[in-house]
């Protein structure tokens, strides 16, 4: 039987013109007919819902008249030699199979399996659905009949079972196309592809399954991968020498913190010095500086007010955060001003960044994570357009505003200069709460400041905000808060 990897996928992301090139690779090139992996991938995906789902007996399939029903009539078919209780349902018409589809089709009509020509209402009386209405070819709106049965499968109180991607989502960016399969598990064949790995693709996917299909690894070298998929992490920074001290990690300075906003800037200082940073300087407004450090005394806060005041404290720091709490007045734009003007390498976030798309500016040394409205202002084409396609949104960020972006979200993007984009699956939906990006920005602060590249202090960055984040959850999603990271976070950096 075919073997699937559950635990583990590929580091490589693709978009589906990249997948279909590799499947022609191994039709055309290695000689492996269409219709065995098309065989390969119902017995992949058959082995999935068996491991999940050992008890049930009894599936329904949709099959659309594409190469994705083909699989399903596969999957149909094994169920129904298994002893299964099997009802396919055709949702194009049958006169339209073509190719290795019809052959799949024929072979589970010869093995006596069933076809009804209805589409029920909701699907019940089975325990699993299997998704093979769309593969990776629809490139646009689901309507009509094809949308009313993808909401009827999202009426389905049973486990549904999405076959390469789940119908109606886009392969490469990770958006419902109008309307998409909600699957508890999707099973990925030959290449996985990066709409799964980021904005709704990880939610209507569910469970992420990769099977390379039994295909050599020439296969998956035919073509450049589009991003790279960060896998769990598994270490932190390496151990400090005995000599070390203070000086040898850096000096982080925050700056932000407006009046009902301190928190913010807080947060920020707190996690730059969890991940290590030597020193942490807070710059904040001078009502706040002489209590912002009563609970954290380890912590130097100072009134600024004056460019000069700025500039000094800068002077006296190896990198700036500048953003949290900053707020968008005239002092804000002082003191965003000043750190761009340092030549410190910088982590720019929240408001610094809406100061940035009023004032459009080109960095190096920078690193800039925004969420996606954010991004939609500092790209002025709004947060939908931003979502609808965040490969595309981070990237453009990057070829505008130079250094390092970070763009946040359900699969956070990093993408540097002349890089593949990493994708970070990690984290989950109780971090979205006030203070979680400001939390970041000191994390990675705190990693540029013991000297790693932007690229890699923004990645690892990432990884360890995610880690912690699920670390944090364990309890329970609601109410987690931005300050229950700061333990995780002491502990996964020094794994």
């Amino acid at each position: 039987m075919i073997q699937t990897q559950p635990r583990t996928l590929p580091k490589e992301l693709h978009r589906a013109q990249e997948v279909r090139a590799m499947d022609r690779y191994a039709i055309d090139i290695l000689g492996i007919p269409g219709l065995e992996l098309m065989r390969r991938a119902g017995a992949a995906a058959f082995a999935a819902l068996c491991e999940r789902w050992p008890t049930a007996r009894t599936l329904s399939a949709i099959c659309g008249a594409g190469n994705n029903g083909g699989d399903a009539y596969v999957v149909a078919r094994l169920a129904h030699e298994a002893g299964w209780d099997v009802r396919v349902y055709p949702v194009a018409p049958l006169a339209g199979l073509k190719g290795d589809a019809l052959a799949a089709y024929q072979e589970y009509r010869t093995a006596g399996g069933a076809v009804l020509d209805f589409i029920p209402a909701d699907f019940e009386g089975a325990e699993i659905l299997v998704d093979g209405l769309f593969g990776t070819g629809l490139d646009r709106e689901v309507e009509g009949l094809f949308a009313e049965v993808i909401r009827a499968v999202n009426r389905f109180r049973g486990k549904v079972l999405a076959l390469d991607i789940p119908s109606g989502l886009c392969a490469d960016t990770g958006a419902a196309l109008g309307v998409a399969v909600r699957a508890a598990v999707t099973v990925s064949f030959i290449g996985l592809k990066q709409g799964l790995c980021t904005g709704e693709g990880l939610e209507y996917a569910g469970e992420l399954v990769f099977a390379d299909l039994e295909t050599p690894p020439m296969v998956k070298h035919a073509v450049k991968p589009s991003a790279l998929l960060l896998p769990p992490l598994a270490q932190g920074l390496p151990p400090r020498p005995r000599y070390a001290h203070k000086g040898h990690f850096g000096h982080v300075l925050v700056l932000g913190g407006e009046q009902g906003y301190s928190g913010a800037a807080r947060l920020a200082a707190e996690a730059a010095a969890r991940v290590g940073a030597g020193l942490v300087s807070l710059g904040t407004r001078p009502q706040h500086a002489a209590f912002l450090n009563l609970d954290r005394p380890e912590l130097m806060c100072h009134g600024v007010t004056r460019r000069d005041e700025a500039q000094d404290l800068l002077g006296r720091a190896t990198v700036a955060a500048v953003g949290p709490g900053l707020g968008r007045s005239d002092w804000a734009a002082l003191l965003l001003d000043a750190a761009i003007d340092s030549g410190l390498p910088l982590v720019v976030d929240a408001d610094a960044l809406n100061l940035l798309a009023a004032q459009p500016r080109r960095c190096e040394r920078w690193v800039l994570t925004p969420h996606p409205g954010e991004a939609g202002r500092l790209l002025g084409t709004g947060t939908a357009a931003v979502q609808r396609d965040r490969y595309a949104a981070a990237r453009a960020l990057q070829d505008r505003y130079g250094g390092v972006v970070v763009l946040k979200g359900s699969g956070t993007l990093i993408v540097g200069a002349d890089e593949l984009p990493r994708v970070c699956i990690a984290g989950n939906p109780g971090m979205a709460s006030g203070g979680m990006g400001d939390v970041l920005t000191g994390v990675v602060a705190g990693l540029l400041a013991q000297g790693l590249e932007p690229l890699e202090a923004a990645t690892l960055g990432v990884r360890l905000h995610a880690a912690a984040g699920d670390e944090a959850a364990r309890d329970g999603e609601r109410g987690l808060l931005a300050g229950d990271l700061m333990a995780p976070l002491r502990r996964w950096v020094n794994r």
